[in-house]
């Protein structure tokens, strides 16, 4: 009965120290996809990106035809 426990107990730990790294993973893709909206959010309402989409609207007043 003991060694059913013990084999019980560690099977719980092998797979508790797979797992750990897959968490530390995904924490970092969650982290790093925060910090790309934060850039660009921040990039948006600072008015970084008022000359690209100007640059846009001019290209795709080109492709109206007889604009």
């Amino acid at each position: 009965m003991i060694d059913r426990i013990v084999v019980w107990a560690m099977s719980l730990k092998a797979r508790a120290s797979e797992e750990r790294g897959q968490d530390i993973m995904e924490y970092a893709i969650l982290t790093g996809s925060i910090a790309v909206a934060l850039v660009v959010a921040v990039a948006f309402f600072t008015g970084a990106l008022n000359g690209w989409f100007t640059a846009m609207g001019n290209f795709f007043d080109t492709l109206v035809p007889g604009g």
